[in-house]
């Protein structure tokens, strides 16, 4: 099992978020290890967000 700590994660959060998805690699935090859970595989991603926020703000001033 890969570990990555605090400190190889911070600057290469990306990096390490693709690796949990797609390998299931635990967070580790002192020595408390963070596995994925079921809100981490239903959130959405960046892209969506950001969407969904400009859809929104036109929605707002649509209607101004």
């Amino acid at each position: 099992m890969t570990a990555i700590s605090g400190k190889k994660f911070a600057p290469n959060q990306n990096k390490y978020f693709n690796l949990v998805v797609s390998d299931g690699v635990p967070i580790q935090k002192g020595r408390v290890y963070y596995e994925p859970d079921e809100d981490f595989y239903n959130s959405i991603t960046k892209n969506e967000l950001l969407k969904g926020i400009h859809e929104d703000i036109d929605a707002f001033f649509a209607t101004k």
